[in-house]
């Protein structure tokens, strides 16, 4: 029966069943390597770091942790923002300084502790990020916080959002709490993190000027490296890509402009930040996606690290990579997060991501999906989100499709791709974009394919051959698992139980069920032989499938 009324909402969803189909083939010759395949979507963030050590909060990161212990990476938002942990959509607190009446500083790292405590202990690790403004230190302290509903984003950003009234005091407090963390930590621990200054410096975020970011850059980055002298350090993760002139000026501040701090030349610099979004809209009647958007900033943030030869082998993190910039806002353009429009633009992304930084030749080492989990919020309430109250999204499948993939990237050649030049300049308007990421370790190879298209509108599927070449021999065993609308879906099932607002138990071990990753048995291997072998197997539009492949 539950499956009966699974069957029926997806094909109200689709209008129809799938009746057609188009001929896709992708060729792959795994004994030609391209490299290294780097796990770069092993980054995740949110602006409420006290959900961290929340029930479903905690839940979740355990789950990150899990995909690869200890290679996972967490940033957030207001860890250093005055309040008794009270949280909201977009704010959180710790209380980690205040002043006592004579104005000495009082330190108090319990919250913050409580918040990497639970990271460490889920085998995820901290990406630093030393702000905001505590209201003690802020020079224009009141309002110090306004709640996020009904105001607009410069109103949003108070008190937190200043300088501070003491760059000594500021400097102090960084150090502080650095030392506090090599005590707590230990350094080996500690030097396997990544620390940076403030988020989007370039926007409302930062309510002081260009030189203001850079001076309270260099008294925290100067902190760290007192505290913890070989800490990897980096920014300045700003928003809109290369922020107009914004990247290029803080690069020639670090490499070569005078340290504010220390009136020496230069600033540290181990890795580079910026944020990359997309800009999805609504067209007649649906969403359509904005990938160009996300990609041509990371473009064109890349073009201005290549210029920088001494850059080149630096990482960089892309601090946020998203669809678009807003994890707690709502709107029908952003009606696209709780089903597979998301899984399969996360799964189309992240290898072109890799492909730009190929093309650029500079050193990509990550990249952050801002999307975590909302805590007390209704079930699947509309925001960006990995999670609903502990029910795992389709999206948070590609990552575990990525994380069963390692060894030597491959090189793909799919007729069904969209190019890259085409998708940087005007995204996936026209033909679907169905194509695929590979990689081998040893005698295991990994193929990743999706079916993506802008338009959040049904579509044929795709029929896909995979031909493989450069094989060992035998007959290999194979695991297929899927997402879409009847795969790896708790929102579908969510559905077809009428969308309960409060989900009984058996309601929800039925979502639980449904929103871990499937298996599906329906791949059929031809005529394998000596060094290649097709696969044949039908990808529906927005679909994503992982293949694991293995000879004995």
């Amino acid at each position: 029966m539950k499956q009966q009324l699974l069957a029926l909402v997806c094909s109200a969803l689709a209008g129809a069943a799938y009746a057609e189909s188009f001929p896709v083939n992708i060729k792959i010759d795994a004994a030609k390597p391209t490299g290294p395949l780097k796990p770069i979507w092993r980054f995740f963030g949110a602006d409420e770091p006290n959900y961290a050590y929340m029930k479903h909060g905690s839940e979740l990161l355990g789950e990150l942790g899990a995909l690869k212990k200890d290679q996972v990476f967490f940033r957030t938002h207001n860890l250093l923002s005055t309040g008794k942990g009270e949280h909201g959509l977009k704010w959180g607190s710790t209380n980690a300084y205040t002043e006592d009446a004579d104005g000495n500083p009082i330190y108090d790292w319990t919250i913050v502790d409580k918040i990497f405590d639970t990271y460490r202990s889920k085998g995820v690790r901290p990406y630093v990020q030393i702000g905001f403004m505590p209201k003690a230190l802020s020079v224009k302290p009141d309002p110090y916080y306004v709640p996020f509903h009904n105001v607009t984003f410069d109103e949003f950003c108070a008190g937190w959002a200043e300088p501070p009234n003491d760059y000594a005091k500021w400097e102090e407090l960084v150090y502080q709490w650095a030392k506090h963390c090599v005590e707590r930590y230990g350094e080996e621990e500690v030097l396997q993190w990544y620390w940076q200054t403030w988020n989007e410096p370039n926007n409302a975020y930062w309510a002081g000027t260009r030189e203001e970011f850079f001076k309270l850059h260099d008294h925290a980055i100067r902190a760290v490296r007192q505290a913890i002298p070989k800490a990897k350090v980096g920014g300045p993760d700003i928003a809109d890509g290369k922020g107009g002139s914004f990247l290029e000026d803080f690069l020639d501040h670090c490499l070569k402009g005078t340290n504010t701090a220390s009136g020496e030349k230069g600033t540290p610099l181990d890795f580079i930040s910026f944020h990359a979004k997309g800009k999805p809209t609504q067209v007649d009647g649906h969403v359509r996606m904005g990938v160009s958007n996300q990609l041509s900033e990371i473009n064109d943030a890349f073009a201005v690290v290549a210029n920088y030869p001494e850059l080149k082998n630096t990482p960089i993190v892309i601090g946020e990579s998203d669809p678009e910039g807003c994890a707690a806002c709502q709107g029908p353009q952003l009606a696209y997060r709780n089903g597979t429009m998301y899984s399969s633009y996360t799964a189309a992304t992240f290898p072109r991501k890799l492909d730009l930084a190929e093309k650029h030749g500079v050193n990509l080492e990550g990249a952050l999906s801002w999307s975590f989990e909302f805590e007390g919020q209704p079930y699947f309430a509309g925001f960006r989100s990995l999670a609903t109250n502990g029910i795992d999204k389709p999206v948070l499948n590609v990552f575990r499709m990525f994380s069963r993939m390692d060894g030597q990237r491959l090189s793909v050649v799919s007729d069904g791709a969209v190019s890259l030049d085409t998708i940087v300049k005007s995204g996936v308007r026209e033909k679907p974009d169905v194509s695929a990421f590979a990689a081998r370790d040893g005698n295991r190879i990994t193929v990743l394919a999706w079916h993506y298209h802008d338009d959040d509108v049904t579509g044929d599927a795709a029929d896909i051959t995979l031909n493989l070449r450069g094989t060992p021999a035998g007959n290999p065993k194979i695991t297929r698992t899927l997402i879409d609308e009847t795969h790896s879906n708790s929102f579908t099932a969510w559905l077809a139980m009428e969308s309960p607002k409060s989900p009984t138990a058996d309601q929800l071990r039925e979502l639980v069920e449904a929103s871990q990753l499937a298996v599906v048995p329906s791949t059929k291997l031809v005529s394998p032989s000596a060094g290649e072998l097709d696969v044949t197997f039908t990808l529906a539009r927005q679909g994503v499938t992982l293949l694991e492949i293995e000879w004995p």
